[in-house]
């Protein structure tokens, strides 16, 4: 069945080139895509008590960690997902994830994700990064509409969201499942117009 619009974002504008890096507006951060070095980091994140507290999913082995990055570049090939590590832009030190988790071009829509490793976190670092994967998004690739849900008990994650332009939208009743049950969501947009 076809479609009663021409796509937002016509597929092969983003697999067409490689993914790309993308500095932060004050020059601190750069989002980088993953590679296979980042391994190690990635199955210690998931590990640590907050990343494990608000994530289904969890990666238990180096192995495992190793086919997480695998998929990152599987999803952007196939324009069906986005992950960049948040890197200091000095040095270089990985500081966090942030993520287009799924992207619909056809639509022109995507929802975005985020954590932070705890030696970076309480510098504003997770705003900052969600605020230049948003301006990127909308601006240069065109998305019309950014989304991202977070448990409706993670205040922190709601900070993020705010500071990043994204304007609280309502809650998803019992719409996650984590590790101690069932989770009200907190639902956040971002529209192409919005301030950042």
């Amino acid at each position: 069945m076809s479609f009663t619009f021409a796509p937002v974002i016509p597929a092969g504008s983003l697999s067409a080139a490689v993914q790309p890096s993308l500095a932060s507006t004050d020059g601190e951060l750069v989002l980088r895509p993953w590679g296979g070095d980042d391994a190690a980091m990635v199955q210690r994140a998931y590990a640590d008590p907050e990343i494990h507290r608000w994530h289904s999913r969890h990666v238990a082995s180096l192995e495992e960690a190793r086919e997480r990055i695998a998929s990152f570049g599987r999803g952007w090939r196939e324009e069906r997902a986005a992950e960049w590590v948040v890197t200091a832009a000095v040095g270089g030190e990985a500081l966090g994830r942030v993520a287009l988790r799924w992207m619909d071009l056809q639509r022109g829509l995507a929802e975005c994700a985020y954590w932070v490793l705890p030696h970076a976190r309480g510098k504003g670092v997770a705003p900052r990064a969600l605020t230049t994967l948003a301006d990127w998004a909308l601006d240069e690739v065109g998305f019309h509409r950014l989304e991202l849900v977070h448990s409706d008990r993670n205040e922190a994650s709601c900070r993020v969201a705010t500071k990043a332009g994204f304007a609280g939208e309502g809650v998803r009743r019992s719409a996650h499942l984590h590790g101690d049950g069932w989770h009200d969501m907190h639902q956040h947009g971002r529209v192409q117009g919005d301030d950042g």
